[in-house]
């Protein structure tokens, strides 16, 4: 067994053995073995989009301010990613190929390879916050293939460096000899001259897609459910769930005849530039919103449309029309509300008297810098935006006209706890947008966003938000736009983060009170617009029952007769004054002494009607002919008709 041991362990083992008692106890620091970061080559990420947005990532963390994605769909054999930003010198390019998950961002190296600004090292040559941290970025295409080719070149170097790599799939059987340099793959690095002295920036290459991959970017196993049916019920099961846009399929000549012909379907045009084809490909969701109860973008959008929906989601670009955030008070468009930070506090509802004050500055949240982008992503002939919508949404049965946006922030320091138990510094701006539909329904929850860039899109359990509120949470869209902290927080993947660590708990104490602070101003809010639509039904009601009552004392006097003023007296009330004006007044108990049954209080509809007939009755001087008794036994029959419906 000691044979399989390296020098180093051998020595602890042999110092192990000597240890007899507690004071003798040996302290030393825990080792990694490299097969981890080995492990980490071979795909960690739950999608292929996964991967091509680390690349981008990559590409952001270099300044570049374009990038260029081309694949060859729908054969997916190549997929090509290029992009103008510094470039890697050769000395980086090697602290790359020779320091998988040693990253040289946020280090002084990092300084030295040019790959961060001069006396930080947490932020980009041109001032960028950076995105990545781990190193592994550029490995996190084995998600995609095993070989790859990375074209580099930096401004000013008369050569451009060509790496080739190969990475090795790894099993779980033990390895041969010292594990502490386990051997991500093999590549082959050279330089060639080039004329374009002033050019830079970094192409990936991505070769050999592997099949499942391929697979998964085609719909693959949709279209050969379609071919392959197990029964007609299938089939007709199968046709039903193609979706609405697909990049169609490599061979359509064995399709089935209800769906011959359909290769290719997309919501843009060819002649359309990139910016109007995304823009056409985000108002195809909200066309197909109309009559609907919800809509998923697996029922719009095949498998490509899909990743790059979400690749524009995650990453740090402008939204396709506006962000929220910089959308004026002007037309009062929305109910604005200023999210509280104390204990048990609540929203306030805040205007401004200058229609040109955007929601930024009416919520405080001007310190945002990071939302002015100079980056733009192209993927086919798209150039991709956020695609999230906030004005002009379809108009729902909801009580709410308008929908409601919450703007919040959290700025804590943590004075007082040392760095090791808080993590640093946290904060973040944040806006709950709510609305009585959300399309799709992938856009319902929690996207958290650091430095600009996410990789979890939308929670839509809000962080495991466990109050009651379903309907409510599935008509909510959030994000949070953290400046500082939260990056610890982030698993190796960035597509969660660790629910224990103090950011996240904090974080997730303030979004669960935003929650219940929405919810108390959206009932209130609700509440009282219901009141309005109903006073404004009765007085609708009231006037076409006052109408009705002219008319029969113009038919009935030439309108020279007096309309008596009808009360009904509840019990407890006092008996009004006669000395200003014609009254008749009933008491209500006498009259539902006449109503057969229980003494179920009437509805006020039925009151309001009753005081109506009792004034055409009196137009009509059928009330003088009757005595008090008679009168209290007529109306409390009517009202007893007027309330057998509801009674019944």
């Amino acid at each position: 067994m000691s044979s399989l041991l390296n020098q180093r362990d051998l020595d602890a083992a042999q110092q192990l053995r000597s240890v007899t008692r507690q004071s003798e106890s040996i302290e030393s620091n825990l080792i990694t073995n490299e097969r981890v970061i080995a492990r980490v080559t071979d795909g960690i990420y739950r999608q292929a989009g996964s991967a091509i947005r680390e690349l981008i990532a990559n590409a952001y963390d270099a300044d570049a301010t374009w990038v260029s994605i081309k694949t060859d769909a729908p054969k997916f054999s190549r997929i090509t990613v290029e992009d103008n930003g510094v470039g890697m010198s050769p000395d980086a390019v090697v602290h790359l190929l020779h320091n998988i998950g040693g990253s040289a961002k946020r280090t002084e190296q990092g300084q030295e390879l040019g790959i961060t600004a001069t006396g930080d090292p947490t932020i980009s040559p041109k001032g960028r916050k950076l995105i990545g941290k781990l190193g592994i970025g550029i490995f996190s295409v084995s998600q995609l293939t095993h070989s790859f080719q990375i074209i580099t070149k930096t401004k000013g170097d008369d050569f451009r460096t060509i790496v080739l790599v190969n990475l090795q799939q790894f099993a779980d059987e033990p390895s041969n000899g010292d594990e502490t340099e386990f051997k991500a793959g093999r590549y082959k690095v050279w330089r060639e001259p080039t004329n374009d002295t002033d050019a830079h920036g970094t192409t990936i290459v991505l070769n050999s897609i592997r099949p499942q991959t391929r697979d998964s970017l085609r719909s693959e196993q949709l279209w050969s459910a379609i071919d392959n049916p197990l029964s007609e019920e299938s089939a007709a099961k199968s046709l039903s769930s193609v979706p609405l846009y697909h990049i169609g399929r490599l061979d359509a000549s064995d399709l089935h005849v209800e769906d011959r012909g359909r290769t290719q379907r997309l919501p843009w045009d060819e002649e359309d530039d990139p910016a109007e084809a995304f823009s056409k490909m985000v108002d195809s969701v909200w066309s197909y919103v109309q009559g609907r109860t919800s809509v998923k973008l697996a029922d719009i959008f095949d498998t490509y449309l899909q990743m790059v929906w979400n690749l524009a989601l995650a990453l740090p670009l402008p939204y396709v029309e506006k962000n929220v955030l910089d959308e004026t008070v002007a037309d009062d468009w929305a109910y604005i509300y200023k999210i509280s930070n104390a204990t048990k506090g609540s929203a306030e509802l805040v205007g401004s008297d200058n229609p040109l004050e955007t929601l930024r500055e009416l919520g405080g949240l001007s310190g945002m810098k990071h939302e002015a982008y100079d980056f733009s992503v192209n993927i086919d002939g798209l150039s991709l935006r956020r695609p999230i919508k906030f004005r002009n949404l379809p108009l729902t049965q909801h009580v709410l006209k308008k929908p409601m946006i919450f703007l919040g922030s959290m700025r804590e320091h943590f004075k007082g706890f040392p760095r090791e138990v808080s993590a640093g510094p946290l904060e973040f701006d944040a806006y709950l947008f709510w609305t009585p539909k959300i399309a799709p329904t992938e856009h319902q929850g929690a996207l958290i966003r650091i430095h600009g860039a996410s990789g979890t899109l939308f929670d839509s359990t809000f962080l495991n938000y466990q109050v009651a509120e379903l309907t409510r949470l599935r008509q909510i869209t959030c994000e949070i736009f953290v400046k500082q902290g939260l990056e610890g927080a982030l698993n190796i993947d960035r597509e969660s983060f660790n629910t224990s660590h103090p950011h996240t708990v904090l974080l997730t104490r303030w979004l669960h009170s935003a929650l219940r602070q929405l919810a108390t101003a959206q009932k209130r809010q609700a509440q009282e617009l219901r009141e309005v639509v109903r006073h404004g039904a009765t007085r609708g009601t009231e006037d076409r029952i006052r109408e009705i009552v002219a008319a029969a004392n113009a038919l009935r006097t030439d309108s020279e007769g007096v309309i008596p003023n009808v009360t009904i007296i509840r019990p407890g009330d006092k008996t009004l004054s006669l000395d200003k004006e014609v009254t008749q007044q009933f008491k209500l108990q006498r009259l539902m002494d006449e109503i057969p049954g229980d003494n179920t209080p009437p509805s006020e509809g039925s009151l309001l009607k009753l005081r109506a007939i009792t004034q055409v009755l009196a137009v009509y001087g059928v009330l003088d002919q009757l005595s008090p008794k008679e009168q209290d036994n007529l109306l409390g029959s009517i009202l007893g008709v007027l309330e057998a419906e509801g009674r019944g």
